[in-house]
This record gives structure tokens, C-alpha cells and sequence, in this order.
């Protein structure tokens, strides 16, 4: 379904689905844990007027979910023309606490006077296995709670003339046959159950008289603590200030942090400008403060997979964070180097992705390959890329101080790993796993960003004064150098995918059309690549680009993941697409790459949100949507069109 708008401030991430409903709540990180139930949609709204009742989500409503090119603000409006109600939401995560505000204006559109009733709905999983959870009602402070453990989760609502909600129900959601209590809802009246425990669900009522054509706000949060104490302490605070003054530091907030890239920002062609701040705000939603960078929030996914994508993938991080340092950020570059730093193994290599609490994340590449022979289960191109993001970081921040206090536990020993991580018989990089995670071999990208990663720590060493280590560096960047073009097909005319050496020292090569083959040695290869670059250009034009009715480019021939059309080569990827673009502007193509570019604004979500890729035959969104990464190139793409 993917979710149209991302709010989030480094530690409470909320998701909105088509319908404007939460659909992802992460806490106490971005991306871990999501509290709700995500294989179903199950957080309601719902409207109660002059005897009748409508949720949002029953095919009734019309519309448009949407956020600010400026701001994580939401910018909703639904319509249900036979109610002649209109909802209009300005949702938000508090830049200042962990709470998720929702301010409502409830529209009549009939020129007669009539009783309304809003009904608010929730539903959280805080429980792993969706039992052991309490809801309850607080007398006190009129409020309900939501906890299990250190984590509470406080809910209120009132009018805009200061006034709770006037009813409530607590009870059983999934379990024991029961479908939620959002069913008591429907009659326009709740029940008043005061607390449950197990799998449970509640719902709110606010009760409003709207004269003919007029309108009320209604104020409603849910405040994210370790404690109903912390908890009630910041709805206090919350109902001291008012939702309105909240919204509105919020938004100077967003306005603020726009701020530091607008120097450069002024230089982006117009039509390509609210995408790109978009796209930044995307990005910056799913940075946690301390360092892990999402690749996405979107659990949808998990309903036909085996997992999410609520990992830091080092790759994915690094790739994320470039846009942002070209754009003049540098904490979020910083805490993200820092995680890296964190998370590397003792024996200098990154693994395949971690948690947000840089915890190991799953995997599915094994330990042993050929009879049995260990290796190691990593891609090595996630190590090397994070080196040449900090070569990118210096390069834009002149930062020394901070790069320098990376050297010794960071830069050297991931470096020393990557120089003597080589095969004799080929003066390559041993084989890891690829970009995509699919095949372990030693492939075109890997060689290049491994070449890259290692001019670039030979240009630390001598900035910082360790002259041994950059002429090591150097002379296995050498070695690359020397042997590269071993992955060039002359026949075909492009970069192979890769090869694998056997036991018997043959090697078995993979002639795969690969983007990643053709991006890697464009962007990081030796500068002897170039020629072979060019003329990888023809065959991914004559075999990979724009050959359906979508458009746009699949990663390689052939791949199958959730593949729908077996008459196409694959899905066309963004991310593979934008690569096309920004060859095509280093060349002096800039028509073709404005094409490429006008082409994906044309395939995004009504709010602008870019999937990871899209169906060849319709241009569905497939995958996880947003997929930062495909955020992050659009922005570099537009910042390459640009000249910045």
C-alpha cells in the first residue's frame, strides 16, 4: 500500500496510508519497534452524523493525502459528499517530544445545522506476540493508556473549546474471535468499558453541534514515554501550550533545518524543487538521531515477505547520506559515521545490516560456499562506500577534527581489511555478496567502490600523518588498477556482473547486464574505466532502458524479484534509472537526463513519494514505498543537473 506520508522526529516515526491512517508507529527508534498490527489496517477514523455512520476507509470518501514541501506536516483532506463532511488534517511528530498530533477541522458542507460525533480509533501491538498489553481509562486526567513495560502510550482528544472527549470503550482486538472495539463505535455511542488486557484496541468520541456550513477543530495526540508518568507529564504540557502553538514550533523547526541547504536549493530548476525538498524531508524522517539511517518505514511489505525494511543497511545509509552533505548538513553524516564506527566487526568489515540499536539485523547468505568453504557473509561494497562518503564529507565540510577522530577506529582498520581482502590469482577483491544481495561473487561494483575506498584512505593517511598506511593503501588501489579491465566483456561490449573463482582456480563468469556494473565503475572505478563506461552505454540503452510501457530501467536482465510480467527483463528501478541521468549530465546530455527526471516525477505517489520500483506493464508502485535510496538519488541527480 506504501505510505504517502512519513512524520517523524529521530525517535517517533509514524506512517499515513491512503487513507491517512496510522499504519506504522515506531518507538523508541526509527524503525524499532513498530507497535501496530501490521498486516492489517486497523487504526480508524470514523464519523457519526444525524443517525449515520461512515469510516474513512470503507470506499465512501474521496482523498487527497499529501505533506509539506517544507515541513513533515500532513496536508489531508477527505471528503464524503453524502455525509457533506469534510475532514481536513495537519498532522505532525513533535519536534520537541515524542508525541503524534493530529489537528482536525470537521467541515459541514450543508447548509443546515446537524449533530457530529468524531470517533478516534487505535490499536497498538506493543507485545511482540500481540498479547499482554493494557488499555485503560484514567479518571483523573481523562485519558486513556496504552502500555506494556517501559513503553506507555498516552491517548487524548478535545474540542477546540477545551473539551475531552465525552466517551470511550476499551477492549479486545484479535483475540478470542473478537474484531476490535472499533465495532461499538457504529451505532454513534460507546460503551464505557474502562480497561482490558491481552490483544486490546479503544476508541475515543468527540461530540459537536455544526451550524450550516461552519466548522470545528478537534485536537488529538498520542504521547510515546517510558512511563505513565513521563507520559502524563507531556500531556500536560500539551494541553498547557495547545496543539495550534505546537504545530506551529514544529513547523519553524522544519523550516529551520530546510534553512541550512537553501543557498544551494535556490540553484535547482523549479520543476524539480518541491520533489527534492521532499525528498530531503523523506530522507531526514527516517535518520534516527543516533545514527541509523531506514531504508524504509513501509512494513506493507511484510504482508507478502519474509521481512521489512526497517534495517540500516550501510549501503543504503551511506548512500542516503550524500545528498545531505553535498546540501551543507553535517550532524546527520556525523551520527551516521558514528554508527558505522559502532557497528563494525573487530576484524574491520561491516556486515549486511543492523538495527536501529545496532544490533545485527537477519540475513540470508550463508557462511560456507563450495564443499563447504567458509566465508564471510558481507558485501563488501558497504564497507568501502561508507570510506567514500567520508571522503565526501571532508571534501564538503573541510571537518578534519571529525574525520581524524575516525582514523584510528574506524578508517585503518575497515581499510587494512579491504587491502587484504584480494585473490592472488586476479589482484581483485575476494568475493563478497553483490549490491543486491543475491550472488556472492566478485563483482564489477564491488571492485570499483573497494578502488575508491581505498584512494580515498590513502589521501586520510597523508592529511593526518601516517605515511605507511597510504602507501599500502595506494599500491593495493594499484593493484585494481592493473587488473580491472579482467571484467570488461569486449564482445558484449560492457562490464560483466562479475566472476567467482572455483576451487581449482578457474573462474566462472557472470556476463549479467548489470546497472550496477555500469553505476560502480562510472562513479568509483579507475580512471581508465571511462572508455569501457561509454560503451557499456550503448547495450544498456539497446537491452535494459524503457523497453515497456513504464518506462525506466531494471537493475539487470532477467531479475525476478517481485517480478509480475515474464515478457520484461524486470521492474524498471528508480534508483537505476536516476544513474542513467546523471551519466547522461556528466556527458553533456543534460536533454536526456532531464527526460529521465521528468519521466520518474510522473511515477510517484500523489504526495511525491518515490517506491523502490514500479510495475513495467502500469507503473504500479512495487515494493516498499518510500525506499529512501531512491529518494537520495533524485536528489543528487538534481543537484548533478544543477552543478552543485
Amino acid at each position: 500500500m506504501g505510505r504517502p506520508v512519513v512524520l517523524s522526529n529521530g525517535q517517533l516515526f509514524v506512517g499515513l496510508n491512503k487513507h491517512g491512517l496510522v499504519h506504522d508507529f515506531y518507538y523508541p527508534y526509527i524503525g524499532l519497534d513498530n507497535l501496530t498490527t501490521t498486516r492489517s489496517e486497523r487504526h480508524k477514523i470514523g464519523i457519526w452524523v444525524d443517525g449515520y455512520f461512515s469510516w474513512v476507509n470503507d470506499g465512501t470518501w474521496e482523498m487527497k493525502v499529501d505533506f509539506e514541501e517544507n515541513a513533515l506536516i500532513s496536508s489531508i483532506a477527505m471528503k464524503n459528499h453524502k455525509l457533506g463532511i469534510e475532514l481536513q488534517l495537519q498532522d505532525f511528530v513533535d519536534s520537541g517530544m515524542n508525541a503524534f498530533c493530529r489537528h482536525i477541522k470537521v467541515i459541514n458542507r450543508f447548509d443546515y445545522a446537524r449533530d457530529a460525533r468524531l470517533f478516534m480509533h487505535q490499536v497498538f501491538q506493543i507485545s511482540h506476540d500481540g498479547r499482554a498489553d493494557t488499555a485503560l481509562f484514567d479518571p483523573e486526567e481523562h485519558y486513556l493508556l496504552d502500555y506494556k513495560g517501559r513503553c506507555s502510550l498516552l491517548i487524548y482528544a478535545e474540542t477546540s473549546d477545551g473539551k475531552p472527549f465525552d466517551q470511550y470503550a476499551v477492549g479486545n482486538c484479535g483475540i478470542e474471535g473478537k474484531e476490535g472495539t472499533f465495532k461499538d463505535a457504529e451505532d454513534g455511542e460507546l460503551s464505557g468499558n474502562a480497561v482490558e488486557h491481552g490483544g486490546v484496541d479503544s476508541v475515543v468520541r468527540l461530540s459537536m453541534k455544526l451550524g450550516a456550513l461552519q466548522s470545528k477543530t478537534v485536537d488529538y495526540w498520542i504521547v510515546a514515554a517510558n512511563s505513565q508518568q513521563d507520559a502524563e507529564a507531556k500531556n500536560l504540557e500539551l494541553k498547557k501550550y495547545g496543539l495550534v502553538s505546537r504545530l506551529r514550533d514544529t513547523r519553524r523547526f522544519w523550516h529551520d533545518w530546510m534553512a541550512v541547504a537553501e543557498p544551494k536549493l535556490r540553484q535547482v530548476d523549479d520543476k524539480y524543487l518541491s520533489m527534492t525538498k521532499k525528498s530531503m524531508l523523506v530522507i531526514k524522517a527516517h535518520t534516527d538521531r543516533r545514527g541509523s539511517i531506514l531504508a524504509s518505514g513501509d512494513s506493507s511489505i511484510f504482508n507478502y515477505g519474509r521481512d521489512y525494511y526497517c534495517y540500516c543497511w550501510p549501503r543504503d545509509g551511506a548512500y542516503a547520506v550524500w545528498p545531505l552533505i553535498r546540501l551543507g548538513y553535517k550532524e546527520e553524516a556525523r551520527n551516521f559515521f558514528e554508527f558505522c564506527r559502532d557497528i563494525m566487526h573487530e576484524d574491520g568489515y561491516l556486515m549486511h545490516k543492523y538495527q536501529p540499536d545496532r544490533a545485527i539485523g537477519s540475513t540470508w547468505h550463508p557462511l560456507i560456499h563450495q564443499n563447504n568453504r567458509h566465508e564471510l557473509a558481507i558485501q563488501e561494497d558497504e564497507t568501502a562506500i561508507v570510506i567514500v562518503m567520508l571522503g565526501e564529507y571532508l571534501k564538503n565540510t573541510s571537518d578534519k577534527d571529525f574525520v581524524d577522530s575516525l582514523y584510528l577506529t574506524f578508517i585503518r582498520p575497515t581499510c587494512q581489511f579491504m587491502a587484504k581482502f584480494f585473490d592472488e590469482e586476479t589482484n581483485l577483491p575476494h568475493a563478497s555478496y553483490d549490491l543486491w544481495e543475491e550472488k556472492f561473487l566478485t563483482t564489477s561494483y564491488t571492485v570499483a567502490t573497494t578502488y575508491a575506498a581505498l584512494i580515498v584512505a590513502s589521501q586520510f593517511a597523508e592529511i593526518f600523518g601516517y605515511p605507511e598506511d597510504a602507501v599500502a593503501w595506494r599500491e593495493s588501489a594499484s593493484r585494481i588498477e592493473e587488473s580491472f579491465y579482467k571484467l570488461f566483456n569486449s564482445e558484449k561490449g560492457y562490464f560483466s556482473k562479475g566472476y567467482l573463482l572455483q576451487n581449482d582456480g578457474s573462474a566462472t563468469v557472470d556476463d549479467t547486464l548489470d546497472m550496477s556494473s555500469f553505476y560502480g565503475m562510472m562513479m568509483f572505478g579507475p580512471k581508465g574505466s571511462r572508455e569501457m563506461v561509454d560503451k557499456s552505454v550503448s547495450s544498456i540503452e539497446s537491452i535494459l532502458s524503457s523497453h515497456s510501457p513504464s518506462g525506466g530501467i531494471p537493475r539487470y536482465e532477467k531479475d525476478f524479484y517481485l517480478h509480475r510480467h515474464d515478457e520484461y527483463l524486470g521492474n524498471p528501478w528508480f534508483i537505476c534509472s536516476f544513474w542513467l541521468a546523471q551519466y547522461y549530465k556528466d556527458q553533456g546530455q543534460s536533454e536526456k537526463a532531464h527526460a529521465i527526471m521528468d519521466w520518474a516525477s510522473t511515477k510517484t505517489l500523489e504526495s511525491g513519494i518515490f517506491s523502490e520500483q514500479i510495475d513495467p506493464a502500469n507503473s504500479e508502485q512495487i515494493g516498499v514505498s518510500p525506499l529512501v535510496w531512491s529518494h537520495a538519488e533524485y536528489i543528487n541527480t538534481a543537484l548533478d543537473l544543477a552543478d552543485i
